[in-house]
């Protein structure tokens, strides 16, 4: 019978489905931003104090957490500032605030953020990616693939045109039964 192996597809279907819906809330969660009360930090370096452990143009992922000496931190010198510091913690904890500095620094940060200030602890940076995601922001690059898309779309569309393409006649249109069960049957095929 046919009935069974179209069963068996449908329960794979809709099991790869809802795999797929999991996975995708599963990294939404994962990735979800800590500006829209979710766990994470997704930054991108501009300055040199943590060289050679992180380089300007280093995109750096950050998790909440609580963390402890050694580990690379984002913070917010000023609550009210966007601006975020990212150094390696040498000391105090998280309640009479963190001592701070960059790897590249020969002082301490004069900022001792506790807890509340930390933005998250760093779990991985990618080496110059952020200087690719940067440049997406730039209007000129905007523009430049608006245009882009464009002109492949007005080409196409044009090579689409043969120059004496006519209406299709009435004639040349199968009758509807026909085209429903011969749609049904490529349906089928491809679903298989």
């Amino acid at each position: 019978m046919t009935t069974a192996p179209v069963g068996r597809a449908a329960t794979a279907r809709r099991l790869g489905a809802g795999v797929a819906w999991a996975l995708l809330i599963g990294v939404l969660v994962l990735i979800w931003p800590s500006s829209l009360g979710g766990c994470t930090t997704l930054t991108v370096i501009t300055g040199h104090s943590m060289e050679p452990t992180l380089q300007p143009g280093d995109f750096a992922v950050l998790r909440c957490g609580e963390p402890t000496v050694g580990d690379v931190i984002a913070y917010r010198p000023f609550p009210q500032e966007r601006s975020l510091v990212i150094h390696r913690i040498t000391g105090g904890d998280g309640a009479s605030g963190w001592h701070l500095q960059g790897d590249n620094n020969e002082f301490v940060d004069p900022f001792y953020p506790v807890q509340s200030q930390v933005q998250g602890i760093m779990l991985v940076s990618v080496p110059k990616i952020g200087t690719v995601l940067g440049a997406l922001g730039l209007p000129w690059v905007w523009g430049s693939a608006f245009l882009a898309a464009a002109a492949l779309l007005w080409f196409r569309t044009r090579a689409r045109k043969p120059e004496s393409a006519s209406e299709p006649q009435a004639a040349d249109i199968e009758s509807g039964d026909d085209t429903v069960a011969e749609l049904d049957e490529l349906l089928d095929a491809v679903e298989a």
